[in-house]
């Protein structure tokens, strides 16, 4: 009987762990992030989101979650989600202890869905993505925050 509970646990976290990787990962250290980003010269991408929004989800796992698997975002950019009502704590960018409600209100985001495009350093990078008009046309802007951001970053730096 332990074998079968030792079993069983193993089982479940396997699965945690792999629902957890096919995600987009919560923001917990977000200066860890930026000295990643750094680097490359890349950007961090925020979806601000709760749990019971519809359209959060549509965000996720139509532009989010496949634009992470995609191989050539591996070298441009870290995706991170905040709960805005969450109350998880996570290190800002400039490793400050707070929740993610906290730092969701700090960006003054309130609606949901929001997406931010930001530096290593913190700033936003670019008008933020809010709500979800059409699918059709929110991939040209999701992908147009990114490129403006990584723009912005890029040029900054000699």
């Amino acid at each position: 009987m332990k074998r079968l509970f030792t079993l069983l646990a193993g089982i479940l976290a396997w699965a945690a762990l792999t629902a957890a990787a096919e995600g987009v990962p919560d923001a917990e250290d977000l200066a860890a992030d930026a000295k990643h980003v750094r680097g490359f010269q890349g950007v961090i991408m925020i979806a601000f989101v709760s749990e019971s929004c519809p359209y959060c989800k549509v965000v996720l796992d139509e532009f989010m979650i496949p634009t992470s698997r995609n191989l050539d975002y591996d070298t441009k950019l870290v995706m991170r989600r905040v709960e805005v009502g969450g109350g998880r704590m996570l290190r800002d960018f400039k490793g400050r202890r707070m929740s993610q409600a906290a730092f969701a209100s700090r960006h003054g985001v309130s609606l949901v869905p929001t997406v931010l495009v930001f530096s290593p350093d913190g700033k936003p990078l670019g008008p933020p993505l809010i709500g979800l008009s059409t699918v059709d046309y929110y991939g040209y802007y999701f992908n147009e925050a990114i490129e403006n951001g990584l723009a912005a970053v890029r040029q900054a730096r000699p």
